[in-house]
């Protein structure tokens, strides 16, 4: 300990020195209203301290101020932005709701028109192998289907059931090679059924050369054969060909149902079946 004191005693006998100083210099301060020549040495000693301490701690309180400033900011930041993840969700939903009640309704408008029992269902499948084009409805042999029946959209035929399960049921397209339904031009009442090509594609068949049909003409149902009513749209004439034999034309069309983006669709039942 002595050692300790002797190696250190020029510091000791300093902050010693510091300290009476300090002391005498508060315990005059209370007693003068004027400072003596020792207490403005000591202010003007000391004055750049508390000056440098003042920068110092008004410095820090400005940077932790800034500091919980920037963490408020930045939890709000994250509120705000699960806030409006949450409203452009509900947005979507809305619109969704929006698209889907106008498919509905024109369903319900079809519905209205055929003048036959239906059932609407939901498109939730697709079979696009290379042998069927198909689709698979949400609705089977407990809704009251069964095979043959006919399929159609608010635009217009999309095919027929062909395989009914309990709670399902799977749609033949008519654009698929083994679809076949018995069709008018509208403007002409040129006969001929229609076929499937593949391809998202149809042709009129067993049109005579000498029928009247155009590009644009408008190919319906003609009601034979029992499975589609009669006035069903099936689509539009795309092309007419009409060869240097043979006694039919060669018609191509384009369905008026896009398959690719169908939805809903409905069920005809017919009245035989009730």
């Amino acid at each position: 300990m002595l050692e300790l004191i002797r190696k250190y005693r020029v510091y000791i006998v300093a902050a010693v020195a510091l300290l009476a100083a300090l002391t005498f210099y508060s315990l005059n301060l209370r007693q003068k209203e004027q400072a003596n020549l020792f207490e403005r040495v000591i202010i003007d000693l000391f004055a750049p301290v508390y000056n440098l301490g003042s920068r110092v701690s008004t410095f820090m309180g400005s940077v932790w101020g800034d500091y919980i400033d920037l963490v408020d900011v930045r939890r709000e930041n994250k509120e705000l932005r699960e806030s409006v993840k949450i409203l452009n969700g509900r947005i979507m939903e809305h619109r969704e709701a929006i698209h889907e009640n106008g498919r509905l309704r024109q369903l319900l408008g079809l519905k209205g028109t055929v003048g036959l029992p239906s059932v609407a269902a939901q498109v939730i499948g697709e079979d696009n192998s290379p042998w069927f084009k198909t689709l698979v409805i949400n609705r089977g042999a407990v809704d009251g289907l069964a095979e043959g029946m006919p399929v159609v959209a608010a635009s217009g035929v999309v095919g027929q059931l062909v395989k009914v399960a309990a709670g399902s049921s799977r749609v033949l397209l008519l654009t698929d090679h083994a679809s076949g339904i018995a069709a008018v031009v509208q403007r002409s009442r040129a006969r001929g059924v229609v076929k499937g090509q593949g391809g998202g594609l149809c042709s009129l068949e067993f049109s005579l050369r000498e029928e009247d049909v155009k590009v644009g003409d408008v190919v319906v149902s003609s009601g034979m054969g029992g499975i589609f009513p009669k006035g069903l749209v099936i689509g539009e004439v795309t092309m007419v060909k009409k060869g240097e034999y043979g006694i039919f034309q060669n018609i191509n069309i384009r369905p008026a149902v896009n398959i690719a983006r169908l939805e809903e669709v409905l069920v005809l039942i017919p009245r035989n079946n009730d």
